[in-house]
């Protein structure tokens, strides 16, 4: 991919609902992805088109919901898939690139719940396009083969991610990691809503709140946890997958449909565990059923691949952003132009 990825930004479209997303809080990822992808010194950016093999479409779907959805009076999605069906019109019309691939060798990144909704309207003209989505859902219709699963990231105004607090822990785990399993957040959604019908301020070990007192410190008490519970929201992903990592915590997932970021290079067995949702009630007694030798390797793991986590500006080697770009590397290697 180093040598041989180049990818074209298409000029076209105006901001704010183009070539400008969010770089700060939970779909700030959107605007990094694009940003960075405007940086003519990044070194996968093309210098025309005629150099590039893949090609990004610059549009910000938080932003088009933003400006055109508000006040929040509807949730009719047809003017978000009217605005990014017309722009794909528009271009197939002015250039070559979209047609000679009919679209599988472009890509959009879309971190918004509705960013799967953009392709629906018209399956057949979306049919190949890669969609980058935070809502990675196969039960909705996320394809692996084809999409690809962005991680969601919390960025706060003051830093890119959040703050490692595991490193003093990491020599005697026994010790300071005295809560077998935490979670809080708000009941959004029908797996959060069962995780709290049988566990909410009811367990000692599995420390379950909807919202933490303020004296109370949300990532201290992720880094003094053995296991970090991820339970899908309204949709399937969460920023806590990433969060646990950050504070040397082995993840629990709980979803029900979710592909999981870079699966196609990460075994997530490894570093994760993961939790059907019919099983909540049964939580305690499989994360004690995991032994500590077991438990030491995952966590091990988890630090060796939180740095696939971690967003760099510049980007890295292997760091966040260039796994997304990754992860598109491998499905563009699919694609045969006619």
């Amino acid at each position: 991919m180093e040598k041989r990825l180049k990818v074209w930004v298409y000029k076209e479209g105006e901001p704010p609902l183009f070539h400008r997303a969010p770089l700060k809080d939970i779909y700030s990822i959107e605007g990094h992805m694009m940003d960075e992808l405007s940086n003519h010194l990044n070194p996968f950016v093309a210098s025309n088109p005629d150099e590039a093999n893949a090609f990004f479409l610059p549009l910000s779907v938080t932003n088009i919901i933003r400006y055109l959805y508000t006040p929040r009076l509807t949730y009719d999605r047809n003017p978000l898939q009217t605005v990014v069906t017309d722009y794909v019109r528009l271009l197939s019309t002015k250039y070559p690139y979209w047609n000679r691939s009919a679209g599988a060798d472009h890509f959009f990144v879309g971190c918004h719940d509705w960013a799967p909704d953009v392709s629906t309207a018209d399956p057949h003209l979306f049919k190949n396009l890669i969609r980058v989505l935070c809502n990675a859902n196969s039960s909705e219709g996320f394809r692996p083969i084809r999409d690809v699963s962005l991680p969601e990231i919390n960025v706060p105004p003051q830093a890119l991610g959040p703050p490692d607090l595991n490193q003093s822990l990491l020599h005697n785990i026994n010790k300071y990691r005295t809560i077998l399993a935490f979670f809080a957040g708000g009941p959004h959604g029908h797996v959060r809503r069962r995780l709290f019908k049988y566990w909410k301020d009811k367990d000692k070990d599995v420390q379950v709140h909807e919202y933490l007192p303020k004296n109370l410190n949300y990532f201290e008490l992720m880094s003094r946890s053995k296991f970090c519970l991820c339970p899908s929201g309204y949709e399937v992903a969460s920023p806590r997958l990433i969060e646990s990592m950050h504070a040397g915590c082995v993840p629990v997932i709980i979803s029900e449909g979710y592909v999981l970021p870079f699966s196609e290079v990460l075994d997530w067995r490894r570093f994760s565990v993961h939790i059907p949702v019919r099983r909540i009630a049964e939580m305690k007694k499989i994360l004690e059923g995991v032994g500590r030798e077991e438990y030491m390797e995952k966590q091990k793991e988890v630090m060796e691949v939180k740095k696939h986590f971690v967003m760099h500006r510049p980007p890295q080697p292997f760091d966040l952003l260039n796994m997304v770009l990754h992860s598109v590397w491998l499905r563009r290697l699919n694609v045969r132009l006619i």
